[in-house]
């Protein structure tokens, strides 16, 4: 049955294409971003269009008036916290402003949807989906501050499937590897690469965001807490379980 799902981030990458599926599906669409271009230009993508709100997700105050005006059209059933912002490179190298913003977005913004939308979602008895990473399941050496985010946004997903169990309210996260979108045209400190192209120099693999949406719409609709997406994923779970030694020494060559 068709729901009402309200997406941050939905300017681009995985915010967009989950609202493309979503909307096939005949939902509802709610958008938020900070880039009312990248609003407008999804809204166009969709069969019906979409409610779209430029706010930050960082700044609490600004979540309240667009959940409420979207719930105002039926209701809210799944709030997708999918905002974030990558940032590489060695730890003692980042600017301390980059540092800010990368908590402030990938899991201040979190925490603060998550408070904004339990009151929608206990009335019906709706979803909150995390966008979490795969440098959640262990930390990434080369990502100490995103990592740190993720961990977080997978800390508060399990934490949050055990308090609002009780009001009805099934929580998730998605946990992607390396997806391709612009958020890896982002710079690496202390390199002359962006973050798309240390992937690659590292032969690893990018996992289509078409995949992640419809991994979206399983997190949704499923049991499963955390939603690992893509062979890089799905390999850092395995070893931080069965091979915690091994991926430790590995972290510690990335910058030995």
């Amino acid at each position: 049955m068709a729901g009402s799902i309200f997406i941050t981030g939905g300017g681009s990458g995985i915010g967009r294409a989950t609202a493309m599926l979503f909307a096939a599906r005949g939902w509802r669409i709610g958008l938020g971003d900070v880039r009312a271009e990248g609003l407008a230009a999804t809204a166009a993508m969709l069969p019906n269009g979409a409610q779209t709100f430029v706010f930050d997700v960082a700044d609490r105050a600004g979540w309240d008036k667009p959940l409420a005006a979207f719930a105002a059209g039926g209701g809210i059933d799944v709030v997708f916290n999918n905002a974030g912002v990558a940032a590489g490179g060695i730890f003692t190298q980042m600017a301390p402003a980059a540092i800010e913003r990368t908590i402030a977005i990938n899991l201040t913004g979190v925490v603060h949807g998550a408070h904004a939308a339990w009151p929608y979602l206990r009335d019906s008895g709706g979803c909150l989906l995390n966008t979490a990473s795969a440098a959640g399941i262990y930390g990434t050496a080369g990502a100490a501050v995103y990592s740190a985010t993720k961990g977080g946004v997978r800390g508060l997903t399990e934490a949050l499937d055990g308090e609002w169990a009780a009001d009805g309210i099934r929580v998730r996260s998605l946990m992607p590897g390396f997806i391709d979108t612009p958020l890896l045209d982002g710079g690496v400190t202390g390199t002359n690469r962006n973050i798309r192209e240390q992937v690659r120099a590292a032969g690893l693999e990018f996992t289509p965001v078409e995949t992640v949406a419809e991994m979206a719409w399983r997190a949704v609709h499923g049991d499963t807490l955390h939603t690992v997406v893509g062979p890089t994923a799905k390999r850092m779970r395995f070893a931080a379980r069965w091979m915690p030694g091994a991926l430790r020494r590995q972290m510690r060559r990335r910058t030995g």
